[in-house]
């Protein structure tokens, strides 16, 4: 797995297959398909999902969490290339 580490930023991105998970400071989004196929790149997508799961608990099991979360809106920006 790449340098993903979780809730510590607002912008890294990891790809598995055709699934994305997109950090943010309050929330992992997770979207896209994954198929985990019985083969070697099957093995290797379901281990890299595995870390990303396993870092996610970790992360999560180090705080004092809330009950639960406001989510932080989404900002909009200019398009710089307009």
């Amino acid at each position: 797995m790449t340098d993903f580490i979780p809730y510590a930023d607002e912008s890294s991105v990891l790809t598995i297959g055709e699934f994305t998970v997109e950090n943010r400071t309050d929330r992992i989004s997770l979207y896209g398909s994954l198929a985990l196929t019985k083969d070697k790149i099957g093995l290797g997508y379901a281990k890299t999902l595995q870390s990303l799961l396993n870092g996610i608990v970790t992360e999560l099991e180090k705080s004092d969490l809330p009950d639960k979360i406001a989510i932080k809106p989404t900002k909009t920006i200019a398009n710089p290339f307009n």
